[in-house]
C-alpha cells in the first residue's frame, strides 16, 4: 500500500491493494461501514466483520480483506529450471506439452479383421512361452501373412476408408509434426484485435539452420483439447491472426508452411456476424501477392474454405491417406441421397484423395505415411514431411520474386482450364453446368437409332428403308429409366411410400389369386403416383429423366408401329404369297431393263401396267385400301463415269502419296496404324487422323489438282470439285 492509493469513502478512508485486498478507516464511532469493492464491477459484502478496536485517538479500525487467488504464470515455466541449460528454453514456452497418459489405441470397421488376426498371434505366442513349446515356425508364418495382409489392405483402400484414417483421433496433429521437425520453435498469439482462436496455430521455427513461418490447423488429442481447439474450425479471429503472421512474414523474408487438418470453418451465427466468409476472402487474395514461397502440407482431412483459406501456395502435399474436399462426403450424400448413408458413393464420386488429386494436378505430390496410418510412427511421418519441404525449397529457391508469384498464379489459373496466352473471347456466352440431357453416352446413341427405327417404320409406306432399333439398346434405355426413378422417388423422400406399397401388394397378391386390386390399395398407388408426376413436372427438376422417358414412350411407340407392320406383312404373305411373288418379279425385270438405260417394249408395259392393277385387287381383297403409289426412279449413273472416277482417284493417290513424302508423314501413319490396331479410344485415332489430313492439306494445292484432274478425265473444274471421290475429302477452296 502506498499514499496514493489512499480515498474518502463515507467519512472514512479506504485503501484498496493490488491483489484484491482493502482496509476502511472509520473515524466516527457510529457509522455503518458497507464494504465496497471494483472486482470484477459488483458491489460485494466481503468476510466477515473484524472486530473493532479502539485506538487512543478514538478512532476505531476496520478492516475488511479478500484474499484472491493468485494466478499462474501464462506459460508452465518449472521451479526448478537449471540454470546451466544452454538450449531448449523455448520448450517452455508452448502450452503443448506431451500427454501424461498414453491414448487409447482405436481400431477402424474396416482394421477389426486384422486385429482380430493380431490377437490370435499373441494368444499362441503366448501358449508357447506358458508351455513350452517351440512354436516358432507357425509363429514367423502367421506374421508373415499378418504383414502381407496389413499390405494389401493398405495398398487398396476406398476413399471412405482414407476419410476415416484422415480422421483417427490418434493422429499426429499440426503441432506433433512442427516439434518433431524443428530444432527451434516458438508460437505466436494474437490476432492484434484482442482475440487469439486456439484452432489455428502460428509461430516461427527452424528447420537445419533456416527459419521458417508456421500455420496449422490444430485439433485436440483428447475430448478435452478438441473443446479447447474447437475441433481445429477457425474463426475469423483465426484467420485474421494467420494473415498478420504471413504478413509479418513476407515483410521479414520468412518462407511459409502451412499445414492444414480442418473439417472446415467454424459456420456458427457469432462466426458469420463478424465476417467469417470477408476474412476467408481477404486471405485468399492477400496469398497470392506475398512474395515469399508457401509450402502446403495437407496432414488430415481439408473441408472447403476453410482449409484453402491457408491454401494457396506455391507447392502442395498431401500425406497418403489425407483428403481434400468442397464438401464432405456425409454433406454432399444428404444433398444428392437425401441420407447420409450414402457417404461412401459420395466419397468416391467427389474424388477426394491424394491419389486422385495428384491426377487432376492439384496436388503436387504424396507424402508416404506407415502401414496402418501415420499415428502408427508420427514421428517417421514427420521426417517424410520434412524431406518433401525440403526439396520443395531447393526448388522453390532458385526462382526470383516475379516468378515465384506467376508461378503461383498459373498453378490455380490451370485448375481452371485457363491456357495462359490462349485468346478469350469476351463476349462469348459460357454454359458452366452441364446439360443433364447429355449425361449418358446411351441418350446420344439412341438419337440416331431412333432415326433408324423412324425408317424402319415408314418402310411399310414406301418411303425409305433402314435398320431397326436393338433389342439391347431399347433394354438397356429401359433399364436405365427404372435406376433413375428410384433415384427420383429417393430424392423426394417417397422411398419409403413405395416400400409400403411394395410391401402390401406382395401380401395381396400371396393371399388372393385375383389380379384384381383392393380399391383401397389402387387409391393409395394413384396418389402416390400423383405425388411423383406433380414434383416431377416442376421446371428443371429431373432433366435426364424427363427426356429419357420422352425417348423411351417414343421407342416404345415406333416399336408398336414396326410389330403392326410386321403382322399385317406376315398375313399378306400368308394369304397372297404364291400370286404376288410371280407378279412382282415381273416388276423387276422392268426395274432392272431401265435402270440398265433400255427401253422397255410396249407389250412390256402394258404387262406391268396389268400387274399393279392385279396387285391392287389382290390387297383390296384382304380389306387393304391403296390410297397412292409412288415412282421409284433408279439413279443411274452417265456411261463412261466410273472409269473416269477411277483415273481421279489415282490422280488423287498419286499427289498424296507425294504430299506425304514431302511432309515426313510416314511415322504418324505408321503411329495411326498402331494405335487403330492397338484398339485405342476414338478421340486419339480422330485426333491423329485429323492432325495427317490437316498436314496433307497444307501441302497439296487444291488448284493444281483439280487441274490434274480435268486433263485427266475431261471433266471441267467446276465438275472436278462436284465429283471428287470421298479419298479427295480434304481439298477445300
Amino acid at each position: 500500500m502506498n499514499s496514493s492509493s489512499l480515498s474518502r469513502v463515507g467519512g472514512g478512508e479506504r485503501c484498496g491493494f493490488v491483489s484484491g485486498s482493502q482496509i476502511l478507516l472509520k473515524k466516527n464511532f457510529l457509522g455503518s461501514a458497507v464494504p465496497f469493492t471494483l472486482n470484477r464491477g459488483t458491489y460485494t459484502p466481503w468476510l466477515k466483520q473484524l472486530e473493532w478496536s479502539r485506538y487512543r485517538s478514538g478512532h476505531r479500525l476496520a478492516v475488511y480483506a479478500r484474499i484472491k487467488k493468485g494466478q499462474k504464470h501464462e506459460y508452465p515455466w518449472p521451479d526448478d529450471i537449471d540454470p546451466n541449460m544452454k538450449s531448449g528454453h523455448l520448450s517452455y514456452l508452448s502450452h503443448f506439452k506431451p500427454l501424461t497418459e498414453k491414448p487409447k489405441p482405436v481400431t477402424l470397421a474396416f482394421e477389426k479383421p486384422l486385429v482380430d488376426l493380431e490377437k490370435k498371434i499373441i494368444d499362441v505366442r503366448k501358449m508357447a512361452e506358458e508351455t513350452g513349446l517351440d512354436f516358432s515356425e507357425q509363429i514367423n508364418l502367421l506374421e508373415n501373412k499378418y504383414q502381407q495382409a496389413l499390405k494389401d489392405l493398405y495398398t487398396h483402400l476406398t476413399p471412405i476408408q482414407r476419410l476415416n484414417i484422415a480422421r483417427h483421433p490418434n493422429r499426429p496433429t499440426f503441432l506433433d509434426h512442427v516439434l518433431n521437425i524443428t530444432e527451434k520453435w516458438v508460437e505466436l498469439h494474437g490476432d492484434r484485435a484482442g482475440y487469439d482462436d486456439p484452432a489455428i496455430v502460428t509461430g516461427i521455427g527452424s528447420i537445419d539452420g533456416k527459419s521458417y513461418l508456421f500455420i496449422g490447423h490444430q485439433k485436440g488429442r483428447n475430448t478435452k483439447e478438441n473443446i479447447q481447439r474447437n475441433f481445429a474450425m477457425p474463426t475469423p479471429h483465426g484467420y485474421r491472426k494467420a494473415l498478420r503472421m504471413m504478413r509479418y512474414a513476407d515483410h521479414h523474408g520468412f518462407p511459409i508452411i502451412t499445414f492444414i487438418d480442418t473439417p472446415g470453418a467454424f459456420a456458427d451465427l457469432k462466426s458469420e456476424e463478424l465476417g467469417q466468409g470477408e476474412a476467408i476472402a481477404h486471405n485468399l487474395r492477400e496469398m497470392f501477392g506475398l512474395k515469399v514461397p508457401i509450402i502446403t502440407i495437407v496432414i488430415g482431412e481439408g473441408g472447403s474454405g476453410g482449409a484453402l483459406a491457408i491454401g494457396c501456395a506455391n507447392k502442395l502435399f498431401m500425406l497418403e491417406n489425407a483428403v481434400f474436399y468442397v464438401a464432405s462426403p456425409e454433406a454432399c450424400a444428404a444433398i444428392l441421397w437425401k441420407s447420409s448413408q450414402a457417404a461412401p458413393k459420395a466419397a468416391e464420386k467427389l474424388k477426394i484423395t491424394a491419389t486422385e488429386l495428384c491426377r487432376f494436378k492439384i496436388a503436387d505430390g504424396i507424402i508416404p505415411e506407415p502401414l496402418g496410418g501415420a499415428h502408427v510412427d508420427p514421428t517417421w511421418t514427420s521426417q517424410q514431411i520434412k524431406v518433401m519441404i525440403s526439396k520443395a525449397m531447393e526448388e522453390l529457391a532458385q526462382m526470383d520474386t516475379d516468378a515465384l508469384l506467376s508461378h503461383r498464379h498459373l498453378k490455380f489459373r490451370a485448375l481452371g482450364g485457363f491456357l495462359e496466352g490462349a485468346d478469350v473471347e469476351p463476349e462469348k456466352k459460357r454454359n458452366m453446368k452441364k446439360k443433364e440431357a447429355n449425361v449418358t453416352k446411351l441418350t446420344a446413341d439412341l438419337e440416331l437409332e431412333i432415326d433408324n427405327l423412324k425408317k424402319a417404320a415408314s418402310k411399310a409406306k414406301g418411303q425409305s428403308s433402314g435398320p431397326g432399333i436393338t433389342k439391347e439398346a431399347i433394354d438397356k434405355l429401359r433399364l436405365d429409366v427404372d435406376k433413375e426413378i428410384t433415384n427420383a422417388f429417393i430424392s423426394m423422400g417417397l422411398q419409403e411410400k413405395l416400400e409400403t406399397l411394395k410391401m402390401e401388394l406382395s401380401k395381396v397378391q400371396s393371399k388372393s389369386d385375383s389380379p384384381a386390386l383392393n380399391p383401397a390399395l389402387k387409391d393409395k398407388a394413384d396418389k402416390l403416383f400423383q405425388e411423383f408426376k406433380l414434383n416431377l413436372s416442376r421446371p428443371g427438376s429431373f432433366l435426364s429423366l424427363k427426356q429419357k422417358l420422352e425417348k423411351l414412350a417414343e421407342v416404345n411407340k415406333l416399336v408398336e408401329q414396326k410389330e403392326k407392320a410386321e403382322k399385317l406383312r406376315k398375313e399378306i404373305n400368308e394369304k397372297l404369297g404364291g400370286q404376288v411373288k410371280e407378279r412382282m418379279e415381273i416388276l423387276k425385270m422392268a426395274r432392272d431393263k431401265v435402270a440398265k438405260g433400255e427401253k422397255l417394249s410396249e407389250d412390256l408395259v402394258k404387262e406391268v401396267d396389268k400387274v399393279k392393277e392385279e396387285l391392287q385387287e389382290m390387297l383390296k381383297s384382304v380389306n387393304l385400301e391403296v390410297v397412292g403409289s409412288s415412282k421409284k426412279n433408279a439413279p443411274s449413273a452417265p456411261p463412261g463415269l466410273e472409269e473416269k472416277l477411277e483415273k481421279a482417284d489415282e490422280v488423287i493417290k498419286t499427289e498424296i502419296d507425294k504430299a506425304v513424302e514431302l511432309g515426313g508423314l510416314k511415322g504418324k501413319i505408321e503411329e495411326l496404324k498402331a494405335e487403330v490396331a492397338r484398339g485405342s479410344n476414338k478421340e486419339k485415332i480422330n485426333e491423329l487422323s485429323k492432325e495427317i489430313r490437316e498436314q496433307i492439306a497444307a501441302v497439296v494445292d487444291p488448284a493444281e489438282l483439280k487441274k490434274k484432274i480435268a486433263s485427266v478425265t475431261g471433266f471441267s473444274q467446276q465438275d472436278a470439285t462436284d465429283t471428287l471421290p470421298q479419298q479427295a475429302g480434304f481439298v477445300a477452296d
